[in-house]
């Protein structure tokens, strides 16, 4: 296959050519201890940013990876061997990695002829290796445009629906140390067409991943299914909250998994807390104050923020950002363009009081990322300020991230990040490596492969946005040589409650308490999804000081896989607000 390469893969630390000081910081947190502050404070106010407009080194950098990746990064996961899987639809044309042979049956593809327009002859996924900076082609053997995504317990990406053939495709891809990793097509399927559904793992052993909704499906499934009698679910929330006209408004639902076990779904302006093991609605929240819809195509974002050992990870929020106006979807085909959504929604979804907390965003924005960075901050990058997802249905690019910071009062929370020189619209998407910096790709608002000749042409362009705290002049600060050692019998993992040890260096003298570590579950990125993204502030039970500036650190486990669904978590060490490179641990059901 074109395109292989033999991988460099770094399981620790990820290392990029001419920069070898790669990851990121926090704001200061709410209710931190006074050594805590007073050592921040120490570090100078150079690590925090102001309410609207971070000036100078604050607002980050961006870097340019690669040129062209062949392929457009309309979907994006990073697997725990540190690759990213990357996909775009089957159907946009030839890409950039021919095929030795047709998707389907034996014959080869040859290079002269109709087989260099012939779409089964080219390539629509690649595998990026972060470490060195190449990718390797991938075959689809059915169409996953518009699909959605969830890593299994043992790291294997469970990839689900799509268009047309693939609506009801199951797909596996098992990442590996080698170059023969690649695509699996199961041979079972959905029980009905899912284009445009999303994903959710659930903490029950067996790898069970819950499937909710999709373009005419107002239902919800399971994979794998218990029994041949296991079929999908009507749904009534979904119904209620579709767009009976051609902007429906409920499509790709946000879906958060709660720590007591049921599922959050919002859909168009409402939102639901389900119990899915008994088919029952737990609870209906109050309608999102304001007009206009979240979901796509008027495409807002949503975070589940960070949950807090402190609280014993029962206090859960979650937050949503941008969408389109009323009306925007049909608007924008007829050539008009409306203002996109610039409010914010914050709100608690355990406990009994619920109210939505609204803010706004510095400008209007619709069709971007919502990445949780090591340091607790939200960053929210690309998309567009004016109308709605679809081809060629928005317009004026937001070139520049904004920085949230969910601890800060409200009205100060947002900063402005540096500007990107890229328009990223319909079909880009971002996600945290374990450097800490943001991949950031895609974009491709034309039916098929467009380069030029049009007001936004198809973006092969592969970016990283680096924020400033993770410059070289916070390295002294930066933990150092993590390293990761399971207490129990079992070396594949710590089990829920388990302790594990954490041994890192760090050369400067530092407070116990200023020290902290997380755990990040990476997502499946698409369409402004990003589906089971979720990260846990954990307990650090003890630490202790060793020879040569080392630190060797015990560490408590999440107390149950409903607070952290089993699998592979990027694990970060946080000195006073400088992150170190994030190590691979493993969560599971002992």
């Amino acid at each position: 296959m074109h395109g292989a390469i033999n991988w460099r893969t770094s399981i620790f630390m990820i290392h990029h050519q001419g920069d070898p000081y790669l990851s990121s910081p926090m704001a200061s947190r709410k209710n931190r201890s006074l050594v805590l502050r007073l050592i921040v404070t120490a570090i100078g106010s150079f690590l925090f940013v102001g309410p609207c407009g971070a000036s100078g080194g604050r607002r980050g950098r961006w870097r340019l990876l690669m040129n062209n990746t062949g392929v457009v990064p309309m979907h994006m996961a990073l697997t725990h061997l540190n690759t990213v899987v990357m996909f775009d639809q089957t159907g946009f044309g030839p890409s950039s990695y021919r095929l030795r042979k047709r998707l389907r049956g034996k014959k080869r593809c040859k290079a002269t002829g109709a087989d260099l327009t012939d779409t089964s002859c080219y390539a629509h996924s690649i595998e990026y290796d972060v470490s060195s900076n190449r990718i390797r082609a991938l075959r689809l053997d059915t169409d996953p445009w518009c699909s959605s995504g969830s890593f299994l317990s043992n790291g294997t990406l469970l990839q689900t629906g799509g268009y047309r053939k693939g609506s009801r495709g199951i797909r596996y891809f098992k990442p590996c140390n080698s170059d023969w990793c690649d695509w699996r097509q199961s041979k079972r399927s959905l029980s009905v067409q899912r284009w445009y559904s999303s994903s959710q793992l659930l903490p029950e052993e067996g790898n069970r991943v819950i499937l909710v909704g999709g373009r005419r499906a107002f239902s919800y499934e399971f994979v794998p299914k218990h029994s041949s009698t296991d079929r999908s679910h009507d749904l009534p929330f979904l119904h209620r909250t579709h767009n009976r006209d051609n902007d429906e408004n409920n499509l790709y639902p946000f879906l958060h998994l709660s720590s007591d076990g049921n599922l959050f779904i919002f859909a168009n302006r409402d939102s639901i807390l389900f119990n899915y093991r008994r088919n029952r609605v737990v609870k209906t929240f109050p309608r999102i104050p304001g007009r206009g819809s979240r979901n796509y195509p008027s495409s807002g974002s949503s975070v589940i923020l960070p949950l807090e050992h402190g609280n014993g990870f029962q206090k859960v929020e979650v937050m949503l950002c941008g969408g389109s106006a009323p009306g925007a979807y049909e608007a924008a085909g007829q050539g008009k363009f409306l203002k996109g959504l610039q409010t914010c929604g914050r709100m608690v979804i355990t406990g009994n009081r619920h109210r939505w907390k609204m803010e706004k965003m510095p400008k209007p924005r619709l069709m971007h990322d919502m990445v949780i960075l090591p340091t607790g901050q939200i960053l929210i990058v690309n998309g567009a300020r004016r109308g709605a997802a679809g081809w060629n249905r928005a317009t004026g690019p937001s070139l520049r991230p904004y920085l949230y910071d969910p601890t800060k009062e409200s009205g100060t929370r947002f900063s402005i990040m540096r500007s990107t020189k890229v328009a990223r619209m319909y079909h880009s998407s971002a996600i945290l490596l374990p450097n800490g910096r943001v991949l950031v790709g895609g974009s491709n608002p034309n039916k098929v492969y467009t380069l030029a000749n049009v007001t936004y042409p198809t973006e092969l362009r592969l970016q990283e946005f680096i924020p400033h705290y993770m410059d070289r002049q916070y390295h002294n600060l930066r933990p150092q040589n993590l390293s990761v050692q399971y207490n129990s019998s079992s070396d594949s993992g710590v089990g829920y409650g388990g302790e594990f040890t954490v041994r890192f260096r760090l050369g400067r003298r530092w407070q116990s308490k200023a020290v902290e570590f997380t755990a990040y579950a990476p997502p499946f990125t698409t369409h402004s999804v990003a589906m089971n993204q979720r990260m846990l502030w954990l307990h650090g039970a003890s630490m202790v000081r060793e020879q040569g500036g080392w630190v060797r650190a015990t560490v408590e486990a999440p107390p149950s896989p409903e607070v952290a669904p089993p699998g592979y978590y990027m694990l970060t060490v946080v000195n006073g607000g400088i992150p170190s490179f994030s190590h691979w641990v493993r969560f599971i059901n002992a």
